[in-house]
């Protein structure tokens, strides 16, 4: 007979999940959280039930699925794990914006307002945009100086 035991450790990861599916913008089915996961992980994928069982606290995920998991839900795996880790020092406004033009702190105050599945978007593009631009870098020199007067 298998006895169920209460685990605060799983419990709480169960609850970080479920709130980091919420802010990446994923229901919280563990059917859509086990077809989000297949698609990243190159292994034998997860099913819905072992999914659920990662969002009630009855198991939690080994260490490669771990990191998976946190790729597909935009986290550390260290924040999914222990919850997000407290800045010692705190990092004044100024400091943050210092180098800045007003355009770039007028964008980053306004992204700061938006919910949390348009920031994961906002963050997905320009991870994008990056790479493009390292993977392209000879092409982009060449057409900024075609367009140079």
């Amino acid at each position: 007979m298998k006895k169920n035991l209460h685990n605060p450790e799983h419990e709480a990861f169960a609850a970080r999940l479920r709130q980091a599916m919420k802010d990446a913008g994923l229901k919280a089915s563990a059917t859509q959280l086990a077809d989000s996961f297949n698609l990243r992980y190159w292994g034998e994928g997860i099913t819905a039930h072992a999914a659920r069982n990662w969002m009630f606290g009855v198991s939690m995920p080994k260490q490669d699925k771990l990191k998976t998991l946190s790729e597909v839900l935009n986290i550390s795996p260290q924040d999914l794990l222990f919850g997000p880790q407290r800045v010692v020092h705190a990092v004044k406004e100024t400091q943050l914006t210092d180098g800045m033009g007003m355009g770039d702190t007028e964008m980053l105050r306004q992204y700061l307002q938006l919910q949390p599945e348009q920031k994961r978007m906002v963050r997905q593009w320009v991870r994008m945009s990056l790479a493009f631009q390292q993977s392209d870098s000879p092409r982009l020199d060449r057409l900024a100086q075609a367009n140079r007067p």
